[in-house]
């Protein structure tokens, strides 16, 4: 790739894509109360909604984005995007739980298409602004995540919640037309079969023990992040808040300015300061717990500090984001997509676990017990930051 800094308007398109891409993984996290009921699954597998479509992403992560090390990547994204529009057209008109987690699954595999586009982006940036290309674009990536919940919300108020997927569904098949034209186009070097760019993975994580932090470091921090996000709508809902979908989308929406953090976080990165950058990132989080655990009575003072919580735990999550990305897009050029791939894949695992046990612990034990689960998960990460041999 050319070792110009990409224009504006592509890195803004990367941005945006990147967003609406991989919001579908987060419509249905504050629609699972409804959805759960519509399809007859119990209250206590409601969490299994959203783990089910972080499964199939986990299985893109290590199927699909290894092949943008292989296969021109603009043709790739393009048919991953229009395969995800399918999946969503079939979540939408699910008409029972086996159908629509069967979608779901589906669309966490095409929903990769973010995490082809990130390391896209880096090999357009030269070395010396990648932290802030990617910064901008992951910007865009967390704006997307932040925004799926209240716009999901907004819309299962106003109609139902299958008009979200119908709705998403159009978005991704006019993206994909976007994509073909205006992408420019990118052909690996690489010429290892798809056979060997699969073996090649479990050497990579061996042989990588930057990879293996940077993935434990995120797999917590967005273990946390999944686990707020699934338990905090069933919380904000029960008589204690008595919140409807479109007050939880107003909550939802208020995370959204956690998104601020990934293009800081670029810019500091870029300078060096990353081990510097990553503390902060799991003390914030931390911190984050702190609050939604000072006050717990469905008072104006509660809700106030769960929203102050929520902008927290975003801003340190997508902070944390971003230092890994520059950590694992620094290293070797012509493995990015399976690096990227392998690292996103780690921590989502995270967030699956999480997501499953934020409902399961929730109706199990209530909100607090929930909380003291989240705040455990960013101190581990800060222990094994600080155990870190200093290089």
């Amino acid at each position: 790739m050319t070792a110009k800094t990409p224009s504006p308007w592509i890195v803004l398109l990367l941005a945006v894509a990147c967003g609406a891409i991989v919001a579908n993984l987060y419509y249905a996290q504050p629609l699972v109360g409804p959805i759960a009921a519509d399809l007859g699954l119990p209250p206590e597998s409601a969490g299994v909604i959203v783990t089910v479509a972080q499964v199939g992403y986990g299985l893109g992560l290590l199927l699909l984005v290894p092949l943008a090390d292989r296969v021109e990547n603009r043709r790739l994204i393009v048919v991953t995007v229009a395969g995800s529009a399918v999946a969503l057209a079939a979540a939408a008109a699910a008409g029972s739980a086996a159908m629509f987690l069967g979608a779901a699954l589906a669309v966490g595999v095409g929903s990769v298409a973010a995490q082809m586009l990130v390391p896209f982006a880096a090999h357009l940036a030269p070395e010396a602004v990648r932290g802030r290309v990617v910064g901008n674009v992951v910007s865009g990536l967390m704006l997307g995540i932040m925004l799926a919940r209240p716009f999901s919300s907004f819309v299962a108020g106003l109609a139902s919640w299958p008009w979200v997927f119908a709705l998403s569904a159009a978005l991704m098949a006019g993206l994909a037309a976007l994509l073909a034209a205006k992408l420019p186009v990118r052909r690996p070097t690489a010429q290892l079969s798809y056979a060997s760019l699969l073996a090649s993975l479990a050497y990579l994580v061996a042989a990588t023990p930057a990879l293996r932090r940077r993935g434990f470091y995120q797999a917590c921090l967005f273990g946390a992040f999944s686990l707020f996000w699934t338990a905090a709508p069933l919380h904000l809902a029960s008589p204690a808040y008595g919140l409807s979908q479109s007050g939880i989308a107003l909550f939802a929406l208020a995370g959204v300015a956690g998104a601020v953090a990934a293009p800081i976080a670029g810019r500091i990165a870029d300078g060096g300061r990353i081990r510097a950058l990553s503390a902060a990132a799991m003390a914030i989080s931390a911190a984050a717990f702190g609050l939604a655990l000072a006050r717990d009575d469905g008072s104006a003072l509660a809700l106030g500090l769960l929203t102050a919580a929520a902008v927290v735990l975003d801003f340190g999550v997508s902070a944390n984001l971003v230092a890994g990305q520059r950590v694992i897009f620094g290293l070797t050029p012509e493995l990015r997509s399976r690096l990227n791939g392998l690292y996103i894949a780690m921590f989502f695992v995270g967030g699956a676990v999480g997501s499953a046990v934020g409902g399961w612990v929730y109706v199990a034990s209530g909100w607090r017990a929930t909380a003291c689960v989240g705040l455990a998960l960013p101190l581990a990460a800060l222990l094994a930051l600080a155990r870190e041999p200093r290089s």
